[in-house]
């Protein structure tokens, strides 16, 4: 139904655009309306805009796992106080906060959170797209296309991000996050392998009380070195019971789902595999998907441009890894394998 409705809605723009009647609905689009209506440019109604943008939500494969915050009107940016827990070590958990067995007739010491500001503005993510007067004929076509393409286009783009991202003029990817920790092969391993002790490792490097939510994203390549890990080796051998399929058919390793992702780096190269909670990373966006429409761009060719744009940004508040109350290896909500 929402293919069909946005196709009847940009047929709509389109002939408004051209000087043919006007659909009075286009009136109603006030809430996602962006350009000038006396220059022949409506919008794609808020409800579709928001239809549409849940839709390339839905089709992300790690935006459902991150703390998602929806910005309110007036604001373009989030600004919030987040507690500084670099070590677990007493005295420095939760930024510096104490707790004592009092004496009878005695005091403790004062002790408070050491607090931080964790500030991130929303940014801008724009794609362009050209219509021809002979798909303009066909709604429900036009709708299928356009809704397809922005449901795994902008979801793409957005898994990448989280993956990768660099911080500037985009996300900051959890592989660029500076509480990223990368555990090191085994001596001796071989080129693109990955051995079970990889994976035992890369659990110790997850803090446990985010172990519950994490999840393992790996790049397809890594499939057959996972699958080798889920088999005995031999009649004698003991399988690996951590690295298994479900009875769903869901790959699990430690008990947490296995995901894989185009974004994860080739087979052998650092984060072809990764061990994430992405409940600590942060996504802030706001209102529908905008969608601003002109015929003078591609005039000569009998072409109308779209333009949709979604304010959204996100990075981790996380300043640095984990020292852990005991012992020495760091730990972090995003750790990934060393190149091999």
């Amino acid at each position: 139904a929402t293919d069909a409705a946005l196709g009847d809605c940009l047929q709509a723009i389109f002939r408004a655009g051209m000087g043919g009647p006007i659909d009075q609905r286009l009136f109603a689009a006030a809430g996602g309306n962006t350009s000038d209506p006396s220059a022949g440019g409506f919008s794609v109604g808020t409800d579709l805009s928001m239809a549409l943008m849940q839709m390339g939500a839905e089709a992300s494969m790690l935006l459902p796992y991150c703390n998602v915050i929806e910005i309110s009107a007036g604001s373009d940016s989030i600004e919030a106080p987040y507690i500084t827990d670099t070590s677990r070590a007493t005295g420095s958990r939760f930024g510096g906060v104490r707790v004592y067995r009092r004496k009878e007739a005695a005091t403790v010491s004062s002790s408070y959170p050491d607090e931080e500001k964790f500030s991130l503005s929303l940014l801008d993510l724009m794609g362009l797209a050209y219509q021809t007067d002979r798909l303009m004929a066909d709604a429900r076509a036009m709708g299928a296309i356009y809704g397809t393409a922005f449901r795994n286009e902008f979801a793409f783009i957005i898994d990448n991000e989280i993956y990768r991202g660099t911080g500037v003029g985009e996300m900051q990817g959890f592989t660029a996050s500076p509480a990223l920790v990368t555990q090191d092969k085994e001596t001796g391993q071989a080129a693109d392998t990955v051995v079970a002790a990889n994976l035992s490792k890369m659990w110790t490097r997850m803090p446990s009380r985010l172990k519950g939510g994490s999840v393992w994203l790996y790049n397809s390549e890594v499939g057959p070195q996972l699958d080798e890990l889920s088999i005995p080796a031999g009649t004698a051998a003991l399988e690996p019971r951590f690295v298994n399929y479900g009875p769903d058919g869901v790959l699990r390793i430690k008990g947490r789902p296995a995901i894989e992702v185009e974004q994860a780096s080739a087979l052998g190269d650092a984060g072809d595999i990764a061990l994430v909670n992405l409940g600590e990373f942060v996504v802030i966006r706001k209102g529908a998907l905008e969608e601003a429409t002109s015929d003078h761009v591609r005039f000569l060719y009998n072409e109308r441009t779209f333009r949709w744009t979604q304010r959204i940004n996100g990075k981790a508040p996380w300043r640095s890894a984990q020292t852990p109350f005991k012992g020495t290896a760091t730990q972090s909500p995003f750790v990934i394998l060393q190149a091999r």
